[in-house]
């Protein structure tokens, strides 16, 4: 306890120089624990959301007093989920979550978000019919964007209906991430965010490392012993951690509130869902501190055994390449996943692969942590024997002499971009397996729910290539398994446009679309007449031609093998609407797929929306993954950014004798400024090439074990390349300023 006083009555005592230092360990520390408090809330907002929809997910029984219907309808991009509830017997009603009571029929009870889209949106009310009497509380929601209704009704209105038992299940059907995503969701998050957090804790920990170091072997050569220089060494540096914890999550506790209200993409919750929990607040104010003890520990361990050395700055040992070695397995396996996929291998599927890409994976980022300071200091060693140039060479042998400074410099922004890698890669395996493979992607709607101008208005929404109509022959409602046609109204063109493939197509004739890939349970023959039905009644019959068009649709599509292609000039006039369907075409990628939904919710928010391949929730999930990893990347970039700007500034602060004594020498500003940058700069490129390229080789490892078919994600390079220049161009710039040609006597004074 005397040496943990004596060593923060030595910080209070110094000069402003020490309790400014002090002042910004703490303010590191505290944005490091507030990322980390983030991170380490997210799988609790998570699990919030679906502990309650768990509540709330109905129970069938037998010898209930009420029956329900449960549906789901894709409203724009989010789904809407209605409970239709009606009244059996005399029996007590079970009331879920966030309700008082179920609706009596002819009443509703829906969220507040839905409250508000009844109240702007009229057109909406067909949706919900009924009174409102109230609206869902937050214990019966998911989260405050949820759209969800229970509307009472009568038993002869529910022919479908099953018995209600009651609510609440142990798991939730309707996750907000499911279980294998959400394990690479946070296995992703770990890399982007929580190893650079490491590293720039440990950057705010070492502050003024080396001033700090030449007091610690003063008070060591006047008597203090060994344990007790560790402990004053310690005792700045635990504190500085836990004051800064503690501002770190008391920083996020406000930030939380805001975002909370303000939501991301696809991802809204209550601000009680994203308050850290007491094992989260343990591992900040616990953790934090811990870590810089450690760190502490072992950055005082040589001023603590050899203080003469440190007092007359002593040749320093060369780093070891022994972490360099971590990245043989890491590399060797992820190389040989990528040389299987060239070898025409498929390696994907298996527990395998499951364990040894995420092993290798970490392995690969660990190597390129503990790898950079021995290379950089051998390449330096390398450069410095053979450069022509007086500021090259003061670069590179300052940086031989200190790499390990090269390590707090650049080591935040290596494994960014190591991250960003990873992160395409799990955006690219979500987007093949939640939308269809086709480049195209087509919405129906059913004729009798369009007015004419909403059939006009749908046709120019933003997105829209192309508008199909389709009828399906009419059939008896006494006769059951009746064989059925369905004709489809486009020209060649079109039917070339939107399709694969497509051969034999004349115009101005009807003709047989044939798909020999695919066999269907009815396969008009031809000759055969099928009755189409019209407004007034009568019956419109179309003959089955012998002509056929070769075609190869995209997946499921409206020009299904055995339909009629009829050009629009042979239509017949005026069929019903109740057996048409109009089919909506767009380019498949997400954006385009959630504005076009988007405005067909606008343009006919009643109207029942099957955009054919995809599920909605499928989408959903997509986009609040996609906000979850761009947070992730936020918090990365700010914490590499933040790394390197307070590892530059430290490092000029502590070279100022340095500069001063270059500076009696006779060494011109430019020179010094141009040192300065080189040795900024070549760490960031041998840290950030070895990212680009083991990233890459890494991503692409697991996009082969994922059995998608994109194994090479080749488009994303160019943005890896593009963020590594970024960087350095910043990297420099910002060292510029660094450099002060101020010559005071005070920084080379020596005791």
């Amino acid at each position: 306890m005397n040496a943990f006083v004596l060593g923060m009555r030595l910080l209070w005592g110094t000069d402003r120089r020490g309790r400014a230092r002090f002042l910004l360990m703490a303010l590191g520390s505290a944005l490091g624990v507030a990322c980390l408090a983030a991170v380490l809330t997210i799988p609790s907002i998570l699990t919030a959301h679906d502990a309650r929809t768990a509540a709330r997910e109905t129970r069938t029984g037998v010898g209930g007093s009420f029956i329900h219907l449960e549906l789901k309808d894709p409203y724009g991009t989010q789904p809407l989920r209605r409970v239709f509830v009606a009244r059996t017997g005399s029996g007590p009603a079970p009331v879920p979550p966030g309700v008082e009571r179920l609706p009596s029929a002819g009443e509703a009870v829906v969220s507040p978000k839905l409250g508000d889209i009844l109240a702007t949106n009229p057109k909406v009310a067909g949706l919900v019919p009924g009174r409102l009497t109230g609206t869902i509380g937050p214990e019966g929601l998911g989260s405050p964007d949820d759209l969800y209704a229970y509307i009472g009704t009568t038993p002869a209105e529910l022919p479908d209906a099953v018995p209600l038992d009651g609510f609440g299940r142990k798991y939730s059907s309707q996750r907000i991430i499911e279980s294998p995503t959400l394990n690479i969701l946070r296995f992703t998050l770990g890399c982007i965010v929580l190893l650079p957090l490491v590293i720039f804790l440990s950057v705010c920990a070492r502050l003024s490392g080396e001033s700090r170091a030449r007091r610690l072997a003063a008070l060591r050569l006047v008597g203090l012993s060994v344990k007790d220089t560790l402990r004053v060494n310690a005792g700045e540096s635990v504190v500085s951690a836990f004051v800064g914890a503690v501002l770190g999550v008391v920083g996020y506790l406000g930030v939380n509130e805001v975002m909370a209200r303000v939501g991301l993409p696809g991802l809204h919750w209550y601000p009680a869902d994203g308050r850290p929990d007491a094992s989260t607040v343990a591992v900040c104010l616990v953790g934090c501190p811990a870590l810089a003890w450690v760190v502490g520990q072992f950055s005082a361990r040589r001023a603590a055994l050899s203080p003469i050395s440190v007092r007359r700055t002593g040749e320093r040992k060369p780093p070891k390449m022994y972490g360099t070695l971590l990245l043989i397995p890491g590399l060797g396996v992820i190389g040989g996943y990528c040389v299987l996929s060239v070898m025409g291998r498929d390696p994907s599927g298996g527990s395998a692969s499951s364990v040894l890409v995420p092993g290798a994976v970490l392995l690969t980022g660990a190597g390129l942590v503990f790898g950079l300071a021995p290379i950089t200091a051998w390449l330096a060693r390398r450069l410095a024997g053979v450069a022509k140039s007086l500021p090259v060479a003061l670069a590179m042998r300052r940086t031989e002499v200190d790499p390990g400074s090269s390590l707090r410099v650049a080591t935040g922004l290596v494994l960014l971009v190591f991250g960003a890698s990873l992160t395409q890669g799990v955006l690219v395996e979500l987007d093949q397996v939640s939308r269809r493979t086709a480049p195209l992607q087509e919405y129906n709607i059913s004729l009798s729910e369009l007015g004419p101008a909403q059939r006009v208005a749908l046709s120019k929404v933003p997105g829209v290539r192309a508008e199909l109509v389709s009828y399906s022959s009419w059939n008896s409602p006494s006769e059951d398994d009746v064989p059925v046609a369905n004709l489809v109204v486009a020209t060649c063109s079109q039917l070339t446009a939107y399709s694969q493939r497509v051969s034999g197509c004349v115009d101005g004739k009807i003709m047989q679309l044939r798909d020999d890939r695919t066999p269907f349970e009815y396969d008009p023959k031809a000759g055969e007449r099928y009755p189409f039905e019209m407004a007034n009644g009568r019956k419109a019959v179309l003959t089955v031609p012998r002509e056929r068009v070769d075609v190869h649709p995209y997946d499921v599509s409206v020009f299904d093998s055995g339909a009629l292609l009829v050009p629009p000039s042979l239509v017949p006039p005026n069929l019903v609407d109740s057996a048409g369907t109009l089919t909506l075409v767009s380019d498949a990628d997400p954006a385009t797929i959630r504005s076009v939904l988007d405005g067909i919710g606008a343009i006919a928010p009643t109207a029942s929306v099957d955009p054919v391949g995809i599920v909605i929730d499928s989408l959903a999930q997509l986009t609040v993954i996609r906000s979850l990893l761009a947070v992730g990347m936020v918090l990365g970039l700010v914490i590499g950014v933040a790394a390197f700007v307070v590892s530059v500034a430290d490092r000029a602060m502590e070279r100022r004798g340095q500069v001063t004594a270059l500076a009696l020498l006779g060494a011109r500003a430019g020179t010094l400024r141009v040192v300065q940058v080189v040795q900024v700069v070549l760490p960031l490129v041998v840290g950030l090439g070895a990212a680009i390229v083991t990233g890459w080789l890494a991503e692409s490892s697991y996009l082969i074990t994922g059995g998608g078919a994109v194994h090479w994600d080749w488009e994303g390079l160019p943005l890896l390349f593009a963020c590594a220049l970024g960087v350095l161009i910043a990297a420099a710039l910002a060292s510029v300023p660094m450099v002060r040609r101020h010559i005071d006597p005070e920084h080379i004074r020596r005791d």
